[in-house]
C-alpha cells in the first residue's frame, strides 16, 4: 500500500473481509494504482475476489462491515468495492454486488476497470489481477468507451442544466481526453493527464485550469454568469471532442489484455 493517508483503513478493511468471507483476493483499480489518488477527493476503488457467489447472508455481513467502518474511519467514505465471485471472472457484462455511495448495489466492473487491473492493478491479499483476470478480448476495451460515450455522454450533452454543476464540468471533459487517447492508442491515463492531452485538443485553457484547482488545489468560488457561461462551453467543447472521438477509425485488434 502507498502513503496515500488512507492506509491504515485499507488494511483493515481487507483484514475484516477476509474474516467475514472466504476471500481469494482483493485489488485496488482505479487512481490509487494508476498513481493519480487525490486523499479525500478520489474515489478508493476495490475488487474483493470471493471463493464463491455472495448469498443473502453474505450481503447482509457485507452492508454490515462496510457501515461499521464509515462510522470508525472517515476515509472509508469514498471507498468502493465490487465482490465479484472466483467463478464469474470471466463475465464482463455481469452485474456484481457492489458497495458504493453509502449502499449496496449491483453492476459490472467494466472493461476500462479490467484493463486498469490488468495493467497495473494492486494486490492487497492474494493472487495478483493477471493471474487470475482472462485478458479482455480484442477490440472490447474500445466497444465499451464507443458505447459510453454515443449512448451516456453525447446525450447528457443535450441537458443544459447539468453542466452547470462542477461535477459534470470536471467529469465530462476529463472523460472525453481519457477515451479520446485510449480509442487512438489503446492505452490507459490518469486524470491528471487528461487535463495535458486537454489543452492538446484545445479545451479552453481556463475550463482545464478550473478542473485542475478543483482536483489538485484550492479553487476559486464561480459567480452564477460565469457559471452560465462555463457551462455553456464545456458542453459544447465535450459534445464536438465526441463526435471526434467516434469518427476515429478502429485501431487493429492486438491481443486481448
Amino acid at each position: 500500500m502507498g502513503d496515500t493517508g488512507t492506509d491504515p483503513m485499507l488494511r483493515s478493511f481487507v483484514d475484516r473481509v477476509r474474516r467475514a468471507v472466504p476471500t481469494v483476493a482483493v485489488w485496488a483499480h482505479g487512481s490509487l494504482a494508476l498513481g493519480d489518488f487525490q486523499p479525500g477527493r478520489s474515489d478508493l476503488d476495490l475488487i474483493a475476489v470471493l471463493a464463491e457467489a455472495p448469498s443473502a447472508e453474505t450481503r447482509e455481513r457485507l452492508v454490515g462491515l462496510h457501515r461499521r467502518l464509515r462510522a470508525e474511519e472517515p476515509t472509508a467514505e469514498k471507498l468502493h468495492c465490487s465482490y465479484l465471485a472466483r467463478d464469474a471472472l470471466a463475465e464482463a457484462g455481469a452485474d456484481h454486488l457492489t458497495w458504493a455511495h453509502g449502499g449496496m448495489l449491483k453492476r459490472p466492473v467494466t472493461p476500462v476497470s479490467r484493463r486498469e487491473l490488468l495493467d497495473g492493478g494492486l494486490t492487497f491479499h492474494g493472487p495478483a489481477p493477471v493471474e487470475l483476470l482472462p485478458p479482455l478480448l480484442p477490440g472490447q476495451l474500445a466497444s465499451f468507451i464507443r458505447q459510453d460515450l454515443a449512448e451516456f455522454w453525447l446525450p447528457a450533452t443535450r441537458r443544459p442544466l447539468l453542466w452547470l454543476r462542477d461535477v459534470w464540468v470536471d467529469f465530462g471533459p476529463v472523460v472525453l481526453a481519457r477515451a479520446t487517447v485510449t480509442l487512438r492508442e489503446d492505452r490507459l491515463i490518469t486524470k491528471g493527464e487528461a487535463l495535458t492531452e486537454l489543452l492538446a485538443m484545445g479545451a479552453p485553457a481556463d475550463l482545464v485550469q478550473g478542473i485542475r484547482d478543483r482536483r489538485y488545489a484550492a479553487p476559486a468560488p464561480v459567480n452564477p454568469l460565469r457559471r452560465v457561461r462555463r457551462g455553456l462551453r464545456t458542453r459544447a467543447f465535450v459534445r464536438h471532442g465526441i463526435e471526434r472521438a467516434l469518427a476515429l477509425p478502429p485501431r487493429p485488434s492486438p491481443e486481448g489484455r
